[in-house]
């Protein structure tokens, strides 16, 4: 299941493998109703800490979340304490997807010549690091996935 503030996104989602859609608004309540309130794992991309916060109350007793998500450093996570001990829920953080670059390389591109982790459609533009201002304002607003920066330009070699 994917949320998603943007339709094309939550569309992407869709052909990449996700099952259902959502907008931020409707997911909780709608997810929760679809899986009978058994959500056993969440995975936090954006680096809000509202939205991490939801992913907590939206994990079943045990659940965990999982944040990828950056968020800026002066946002502070308020969640109810007894969340962990009383509900034994979990919140780990993954930085850059604690990737172990020897292992999970070989195994990426693996994925990729199988046609089971398609980046090329997550890549919605190159821009030379002269437009990074661009690159970022696209970010922002949500029009962008992944985009590539190209320094070949910038290089005296």
């Amino acid at each position: 299941m994917a949320v998603d503030p943007v339709p094309e996104k939550r569309g992407l989602a869709l052909q990449l493998g996700a099952t259902h859609a959502y907008a931020p608004g409707e997911a909780v309540e709608t997810i929760r109703e679809l899986t009978s309130g058994v959500v056993e794992l969440t995975v936090e991309a954006v680096g809000s800490p509202k939205v991490m916060a939801e992913c907590l109350t939206a994990v079943a007793r045990g659940g965990t979340v999982v944040s990828v998500g950056l968020p800026a450093p002066d946002r502070v996570l308020e969640v109810p304490a007894l969340a962990f001990a009383g509900e034994g829920k979990s919140l780990l953080g993954s930085y850059m997807g604690d990737a172990v670059p020897r292992r999970d390389i070989p195994r990426s591109l693996d994925l990729w010549r199988a046609g089971l982790m398609p980046v090329e459609r997550m890549h919605t533009g190159t821009l030379p690091l002269t437009d990074i201002s661009t690159a970022m304002e696209e970010l922002a607003s949500g029009r962008a996935i992944r985009q590539v920066i190209d320094t070949s330009g910038m290089l005296n070699v």
